[in-house]
């Protein structure tokens, strides 16, 4: 296979050349190890073809060159079967006995099945939130647009595929919407709303800057106007549909539960999350109070001056976090890890920035390429995190990239075991995320920038109040617009941003929590190795076996490096939703 930026795709180091439908591999091989590995390898290669785009960064997967997304009631149809198929032949390995590595895997890859069930049956946000649709069009083309320029010829012609699919998608989506939901609906005419604006910037950026040969730009621009037609008539389809939609969103707590114990693999009910997260954001706000007392005689931190003088010092601060990390006994710094830049952000990106983080981590197939972080000139931004971008790189850089994500998922990307090199649930990346911005602030980076201290404390305050917004828009108890509301009000945090979030939060349950939860069970895996452990307990060595191996769940981290495997949720009889 190959993708979209011209390498040679495989699946690395399980010694076995898989393809889809080859059931028989899985039949031919040996041991469990080999057997969970072959069936990982297929279950990777179909998902490729089929996981929806969404707009969160960590998720994103390599496709092939000319993939499109398919909705059509035909796709849906077939996506049902071959997962059906993926969870008998799961459920048909023996591992019972096998290494505990392998029965790690082996409920990995439980999980990543799961989540194909939770998308297609349990939240079927394919059939209730019309934005889906233009996540699989224009969010397929904003992907493609992330990584930084030269655009070969196979990435220009399937940016043009790829919009050229777009009437196609939102077709499938007037078909497919039965059960759909107001508040989505609303969020979806404001997210359209401008999109003429839009789709002419992102023409306009494309023919100054993308580099596109004058064959493919004649094509993209057919492509572009039928797609903003097709947009626009879509949302006017939507407009006189508005006022009669179901207003509720939540999933319900038995749902909210299937999340929890087969997809995420965490054995809290709702109410012990929900203790978690009011706990975590007393905390927060206790110590952001007592951070403002002790700097109240010093000045704010000024904005930089220029987007140049921002990008220089997000990348003089990179490099020296990554020496920080080993100087001070935290984390190590593998040289196989490549950087995580920032550069000014494209005007054929920030057309479409709307659809998601404006970022490009890479991917297993581009492991030689630095990471990019786009930016706006710090004067002009007004959201939560770019404000506080705009005064000091580090707290964003750390989260998102050193060491962060773009660290953490280059990592993860080489681990030795090819199951352990995909995404199967936030609460251990963004757990991580979280973890190092704590880690950094305990660790003594922020000591002489006292005025960045108060905006980690309130970025742990807004991950703690996460949790509390996504159980009760879960269960009910919140609708988007209260979520909103009480973010706005609590973090505080400007009206764009709270809005954004509740949204997000209310169409992908279980993801807002992953932050704090992953945190602190992070921070509890910690604590118990360090007991275990005794005098021989290295932090180091501790984190780099987190990190190494960050797209695990951490109940499943516990077992491996613990041998307390009473957090893992037992596995039920059947994935499918209602049996």
């Amino acid at each position: 296979m190959r993708n979209l930026f011209g390498v040679s795709g495989r699946v690395a180091g399980c010694g076995l050349v898989v393809a889809l439908g080859m059931m028989s591999v899985v039949v031919r091989a040996q041991t469990a190890e080999a057997r969970v590995q072959a069936l990982s390898a297929q279950f990777w290669e179909w998902r490729s073809t089929e996981q929806p785009f969404t707009d969160d960064d960590i998720p994103r997967l390599d496709r092939a060159a000319g993939f499109t997304q398919q909705w059509s009631a035909g796709a849906v149809a077939g996506y049902e079967r071959k997962i059906a198929e993926f969870e008998q032949e799961w459920r048909g390995l023996e591992t019972k006995n096998a290494p505990v590595a392998a029965q790690v895997d082996w409920r990995l890859l439980g999980s990543a099945i799961a989540r194909v069930h939770w998308e297609l049956e349990v939240n079927p946000v394919w059939r209730r939130n019309p934005m889906f649709y233009v996540d699989q069009g224009l969010g397929g083309v904003y992907t493609l647009m992330l990584p930084p320029a030269p655009f070969s010829a196979e990435r220009q012609a399937n940016v043009v595929l790829r919009l050229e699919s777009v009437p196609r998608l939102l077709e499938e989506g007037r078909a497919n919407l039965t059960e759909m939901r107001q508040p989505f609906a609303v969020v979806a005419m404001e997210e359209m709303d401008g999109i003429e604006g839009h789709m002419a910037a992102f023409r306009a950026g494309v023919h100054a800057s993308a580099g596109f040969s004058a064959e493919e730009l004649r094509r993209f621009d057919r492509a572009e106007e039928a797609a903003t037609k097709a947009v626009v008539a879509y949302r006017e389809w939507l407009r006189p549909q508005v006022a009669g939609l179901k207003k509720e969103t939540a999933i319900g707590r038995d749902a909210y539960v299937y999340f929890l114990r087969n997809v995420a693999l965490l054995p809290y009910t709702p109410e012990q999350i929900l203790a978690t997260g009011r706990a975590e954001w007393a905390r927060a706000v206790t110590f952001e109070a007592l951070q403002a007392a002790a700097n109240q005689s010093l000045p704010e931190t000024p904005r930089y001056p220029t987007l140049a003088a921002q990008v220089d010092e997000a990348d003089r601060q990179e490099a020296a976090i990554r020496q920080y990390l080993p100087q001070h006994g935290l984390l190590s710094n593998p040289p196989e890890v490549t950087h995580y830049h920032s550069r000014p952000m494209p005007d054929y990106v920030a057309a479409l920035s709307f659809l998601g983080v404006t970022d490009d981590l890479t991917s297993p197939a581009r492991l030689e390429q630095d990471s990019v972080s786009y930016k706006s000139p710090p004067d002009r931004v007004t959201d939560f995190f770019s404000v506080i971008t705009a005064h000091d790189t580090r707290p964003l850089t750390i989260h998102e990239g050193v060491p962060g994500h773009a660290f953490q998922l280059a990592w993860s990307w080489h681990n030795a075991d090819p199951v352990r090199r995909h995404y199967y649930d936030s609460e251990s990346n963004e757990g991580i995320g979280f973890y190092a911005e704590e880690m950094m602030l305990v660790g003594g980076l922020f000591e002489g920038e006292p005025r960045t201290k108060e905006s980690i404390y309130r970025m742990m305050r807004l991950r703690a109040l996460r949790v509390e917004v996504d159980v009760r828009l879960a269960l009910g108890e919140f609708t988007l617009d209260q979520a909103a509301a009480y973010l706005e009000k609590t973090v505080p945090m400007d009206r764009g941003t709270a809005k954004g979030e509740a949204a997000m939060f209310a169409s992908t349950p279980g993801q807002a929590i992953t932050y704090q939860i992953g945190k602190s069970d992070l921070l509890r895996l910690l604590a118990d190795a360090r007991v275990k452990q005794g005098p021989g307990f290295k932090l180091q060595t501790f984190d780099d076996a987190v990190w190494k191996n960050g797209n695990v769940p951490f109940a499943l981290d516990r077992w491996e490096m613990l041998g307390d495997a009473s957090e893992v949720p037992a596995a039920p009889r059947s994935f499918a939703w209602g049996r």
